[in-house]
């Protein structure tokens, strides 16, 4: 249904607007969609730590897009 994409472009767009300079965002590697949203829409991926914040091992990864 493209969703995640419109969710996505709209919070650029409003960050863009209102003078933001960088997003910042957290996720975790399992969501492999969502990752690709963040990568298509220019986000960079420049952290990554393993934790167990919701159970078993994850990755969380920090994306940046700068504005």
């Amino acid at each position: 249904m493209g969703l995640g994409k419109r969710l996505v472009d709209e919070c650029v767009r409003f960050a863009r607007r209102k003078g933001y300079k960088k997003l910042v965002l957290w996720t975790n590697h399992v969501l492999v969609q969502a990752r690709n949203i963040y990568q298509k829409a220019g986000f960079v991926l420049v952290k990554q730590e393993p934790h167990r914040s919701f159970g078993p091992e994850l990755i969380g990864e920090t994306w940046e897009l700068s504005l």
